[in-house]
């Protein structure tokens, strides 16, 4: 991972964490990078049978310079995941992307069906008009 970040022109600073006792054997990687304006930027994959460590790192440091490249200010695995956040929102939200994806086509077209919020992608910028829901009722014990 961080020979493939180095070959391109990043520096890493590499952390080891093991956080929990895995239940079985394997690998795992997750990194991130934070661009200049404060974004973060990550990458991750989990390791199967017959996939080694190695090819997981070289996998995860394309993914983040694929999308570093860009200049997205989310990465490709958040993306459409904010959607409902944003359509649920009061206001624009608007956020540029690594690469339109089915995910991301799928949850705009829901959030325009389902909450009636207005959507659209150009050149890598979604940008959503909020519905701006508030709970119409609280909960009190």
């Amino acid at each position: 991972c961080s020979e493939v970040l180095k070959s391109n022109g990043y520096s890493a600073q590499l952390k080891i964490v093991y956080d929990t006792q895995a239940l079985q054997r394997g690998a795992a990687l997750a990194i991130y990078a934070e661009t200049s304006s404060g974004c973060i930027i990550g990458a991750d994959r989990a390791g199967e049978p017959r996939r080694t460590s190695e090819d997981i790192g070289r996998y995860v440091a394309r993914n983040l310079i694929e999308d570093l490249a860009t200049g997205a200010t989310v990465d490709r695995y958040l993306a459409d995941q904010l959607i409902f956040y944003a359509a649920l929102a009061d206001g624009v939200s608007q956020y540029r992307i690594p690469k339109l994806t089915e995910h991301i086509e799928t949850n705009l077209w829901l959030v325009e069906s389902i909450l009636g919020a207005k959507a659209s992608v150009n050149k890598n910028l979604v940008k959503i008009q909020g519905i701006g829901y508030y709970p119409t009722s609280s909960i009190t014990n």
